[in-house]
């Protein structure tokens, strides 16, 4: 299917999600925080594996990313990972001024520590700022010094119209991107670091005694859907990366600018729904069974992470509790990252640990 036939047919489609009113020319420059389109969408869906362009619309308009941008520090961390600087367990100390990154946030003290894996869990599910700042003061030495480290990446991997200048979106009138730039990112966050796209699939994980749960809608309700991450600020609007797999086709769609949190979803999956059947993959019905993941849990050294099957998927996930793993069922892993999945949902007081059952695969991180 060539492209510009491709594109074409999407123009049709997008006039008619009444996207019509997108009239601001891709080619604009930057501007100020009240001129940022809000409620004007830009939207881009490619294959993950070929990078066939499925659905464009100002696909080069220079916006704010907001906590998009936590997609590039989340980039940023795998490749220190992977590179042997950082290791999960690794203590993140917390700064004055990471503590005091504007909410959300997960309450980081100055003085405490927080490992390098759970401030990947806390921008994956929280949109934690402050983790964002901790995690790119210990890479980068400071915050304007990891955006300058991150500016120099994202134009690595050909993200030309891409500035960074912080690690986790807060508003800077300097700090832009695109909708094709945050794909390009979402498919090398996809491709480059196969052993850490499981984190972005985390529903719910628990930090000091509380439940945090994922921002992202498209976890629970589109069928193939297990990444990546939402964005707000009221300059930005709403934005939404989202990676979903069906019969091995696998798609990248961003969405940027929507006015609510409806029209962000919505749009999303009708885009979604089209570059897949454009691809040849059959319809999936809303209401078919879906697995979903709901928390992440401790024991040890090894981590957890369970998954719950509900009959609709158009339902707001179940609550899972943390259940305990008694020592003669915990798995030998190297890696410590292995995937169960329970039995039936929601757990109650009265689930047995027996009811864990481990799948076939094992995660190990890449020793490259």
């Amino acid at each position: 299917m060539g492209e510009t036939r491709v594109t074409a047919r999407r123009n049709i489609r997008v006039s008619y999600l009444a996207f019509a009113t997108l009239l601001v020319s891709a080619t604009a420059p930057h501007k100020a925080a009240h001129a940022q389109y809000v409620g004007n969408i830009s939207a881009f869906v490619s294959d993950a594996r070929t990078g066939a362009v499925l659905a464009q619309v100002n696909p080069d308009l220079q916006r704010y990313p907001a906590s998009l941008t936590k997609l590039m520090t989340l980039y940023m961390t795998f490749k220190a990972l992977r590179s042997g600087t950082l290791t999960l367990d690794q203590a993140v100390p917390v700064s004055i001024h990471s503590a005091t990154r504007e909410p959300s946030k997960l309450g980081l003290v100055p003085g405490s520590y927080l490992t390098v894996e759970q401030g990947i869990l806390g921008l994956v599910t929280k949109s934690a700022n402050d983790a964002a700042c901790a995690l790119g003061e210990l890479i980068g030495g400071s915050e304007p010094q990891f955006a300058a480290m991150m500016t120099a990446e994202a134009h690595n991997l050909g993200m030309s119209r891409t500035t960074f200048q912080n690690a986790s979106g807060l508003p800077n009138p300097g700090q832009v991107t695109t909708a094709r730039d945050l794909a390009t990112l979402a498919q090398h966050l996809i491709s480059d670091f196969p052993e850490d796209y499981h984190y972005f699939s985390v529903g719910i994980f628990y930090f000091h005694g509380h439940e945090i749960p994922n921002h992202n809608p498209m976890l629970r309700y589109y069928p193939g859907a297990d990444g990546m991450k939402t964005g707000y600020t009221a300059q930005a609007g709403l934005n939404l990366v989202t990676s979903a797999m069906r019969d091995n086709v696998r798609l990248v769609g961003v969405v940027m600018g929507a006015s609510s949190n409806i029209e962000r979803t919505r749009t999303m999956a009708s885009l979604m729904d089209q570059g897949f059947a454009d691809e040849g993959v059959a319809p999936v019905e809303r209401s078919a069974p879906m697995a979903k993941p709901f928390i992440l849990a401790r024991s040890g050294r090894k981590t957890l992470t369970l998954f719950a099957s509900s009959r609709d998927t158009r339902r707001s996930p179940v609550q899972v509790a943390e259940a305990p793993i008694r020592r003669s069922q915990k798995p030998r892993t190297k890696s410590g990252i292995v995937h169960y999945v329970l039995a039936r949902s929601p757990l109650t007081k009265h689930d047995k640990s027996t009811r864990l059952h481990a799948s076939a695969s094992t995660k190990q991180r890449s020793k490259t």
